[in-house]
């Protein structure tokens, strides 16, 4: 039983953004903060990447853990219309995956933050994304 009535439920899953994101805005102030110059929302490419190095053919995915079925405790189901949510996020998943097969086929190197990863900063999401950079980006991060 849904604890909002579906006036209140419709209101406020449209108020969920798909892009500029409080954990996509906290990666890029990490990035700039650190010298990165990058570009957004490529919409030229699958998935539309959230942050694009086109030089050095380095992509950022940042994905929340609810759309994107990543496991952790906030990928939970409604449990509401589960056969809705379960088909939704089926075609998610699959779509993330032919996307990702794509872009590596074409020579990118992508990296997928996780919502729970950056809620967790110092000590999932940094080290992630700097071990990325150092691998494929030929610059110092102790800066």
């Amino acid at each position: 039983m849904d604890v909002h009535s579906p006036e209140q439920r419709s209101f406020n899953m449209s108020r969920i953004k798909g892009k500029n994101t409080k954990p996509e805005i906290q990666v890029r102030k990490w990035l700039w903060k650190n010298g990165y110059r990058y570009r957004l929302h490529a919409t030229e490419l699958p998935g539309k990447p959230d942050i694009v190095f086109r030089s050095r053919k380095i992509l950022i995915f940042v994905h929340g853990c609810f759309w994107h079925r990543h496991g952790c405790k906030y990928s939970s189901t409604p449990k509401t219309n589960p056969d809705f949510w379960s088909a939704k996020f089926e075609l998610n998943i699959r779509r993330d995956e032919k996307n990702l097969n794509i872009l590596l086929s074409h020579g990118w190197h992508v990296l997928t933050l996780w919502e729970c990863e950056i809620k967790n900063w110092n000590f999932l999401a940094e080290p992630k994304l700097k071990k990325f950079l150092l691998q494929f980006y030929d610059t110092d991060l102790n800066r």
